[in-house]
C-alpha cells in the first residue's frame, strides 16, 4: 500500500497523520453528479435505481468524529458495490449529509436542519429524481434522528409521483449473530460498540482511541429497575443526548475493534446490496394510481 500525508494534523502529534491508500482501488460509485443529462436519460430508460444517502454531521462523543454517520454511509455503499449483481443500473445521489440532529444540538460542532427544512429539501430532491424519469429511489439512512424524516418524505414522494421509495435504515440491519451482547445492541445507541467498530474498520485514522470508555445510558438503569419506559423501544421518551449520558455517547465502545467492524460492515453491505436489487426488481404496477371505486371493491 502507498501512503500519503493527511491534509490535516492529529491534535496529539506534531507530525501529519497518514492515511493508507489501496493500490487496487474498487470501482468508483456511480455518482449522479458525475453523469451528464444524456447518461441520466439512459438510466431512466433502463429503469434504474437512484440511491440517496442520508447521514448527519453531529457529535459522537470525544472518541468519534462529527462525520461518523456520513463515513459509515459512504463506507457501506463502497462495500456494497462489489456485492451487486453485474449490470444492475443504479446511481448514487449526492449525500444528504446535514440532517435532523436536534437531539445533539447541545454539543459544539453539530450541524442540523429544522424538520420542515429537511423534509422540504428531501422531497424536492426526490421530485427532481422523478422529473428525470427515475421511479425507483432508495433512501439509505445511517442516522437515527432522520428516521421520521425519511418516513414522511417517502410517503410524500409516493403520493405525488407514484414512485417506489424504499426506506432503508442501517441501524435496522441485524448485526452478525453473537457479535455484541444484547444489552449493548439495545442501549449502545450512539457512539457505542457498533458505530465505533465500524469506524475502526472504515476510518480508523479518525478514531481517538485514548478517549474510548464505557458510557452507560440512563436506559440501562431504567431497564434494570424493570421499567417499560426507556429512551427507545415500545414506550420511548423524547431525549436530548445529554439526557442519556453527559458525554453525548451511549454504550461500551471498549468492546469494539477493527475485526468486529469488518464483520458488521460485510453483513450490512450484503443487506444493502439486497435492498438495491430488490428495489430494481420491484413491480411498479403494485403502486396503484388510486383506490377502487365503491362499486368495484368486491
Amino acid at each position: 500500500m502507498k501512503r500519503r500525508p493527511h491534509c490535516g494534523y492529529d491534535l496529539r502529534q506534531s507530525e501529519p497523520t497518514e492515511i493508507p491508500i489501496a493500490m487496487n482501488a474498487m470501482p468508483a460509485l456511480p455518482w449522479w453528479q458525475d453523469l451528464t443529462p444524456r447518461r441520466i436519460a439512459e438510466l431512466a430508460d433502463a429503469d434504474a435505481v437512484a440511491l440517496l444517502p442520508l447521514a448527519a454531521i453531529e457529535q459522537h462523543g470525544e472518541h468519534l468524529p462529527l462525520s461518523t454517520d456520513l463515513d459509515i454511509a459512504l463506507g457501506l455503499l463502497e462495500a456494497a458495490l462489489p456485492k451487486l449483481r453485474p449490470g444492475l443500473p443504479w446511481c448514487v445521489l449526492p449525500p444528504f449529509a446535514v440532517g435532523c440532529s436536534l437531539e445533539h444540538g447541545g454539543f459544539a460542532g453539530t450541524l442540523a436542519l429544522g424538520a420542515p427544512t429537511a423534509l422540504a429539501s428531501v422531497v424536492e430532491i426526490g421530485a427532481c429524481v422523478a422529473r428525470a424519469g427515475l421511479r425507483r429511489l432508495v433512501m439509505f439512512n445511517t442516522h437515527g434522528g432522520n428516521k421520521a424524516l425519511v418516513d414522511l418524505a417517502a410517503l410524500e414522494l409516493r403520493a405525488a409521483h407514484r414512485m417506489l421509495v424504499v426506506r432503508a435504515h442501517s441501524f435496522r440491519f441485524p448485526a452478525p449473530a453473537g457479535a455484541l451482547p444484547a444489552e449493548e445492541l439495545r442501549h449502545g445507541l450512539h457512539g457505542g460498540a457498533l458505530e465505533t467498530a465500524l469506524m475502526l474498520h472504515l476510518a480508523p485514522h479518525k478514531v481517538r482511541r485514548e478517549a474510548i470508555d464505557r458510557f452507560e445510558s440512563v436506559g440501562v438503569r431504567m431497564a434494570a429497575e424493570g421499567r417499560l419506559l426507556g429512551p427507545e423501544g415500545e414506550a420511548g421518551f423524547a431525549w436530548m443526548a445529554q439526557d442519556l449520558h453527559p458525554s453525548g455517547a451511549c454504550g461500551d465502545p471498549r468492546l469494539a475493534d477493527g475485526a468486529l467492524g469488518a464483520g458488521i460492515a460485510d453483513q450490512f453491505a450484503t443487506r444493502l446490496a439486497r435492498v438495491i436489487e430488490d428495489a430494481r426488481d420491484f413491480d411498479l404496477e403494485t403502486l396503484v394510481e388510486r383506490g377502487p371505486t365503491p362499486g368495484k371493491m368486491r
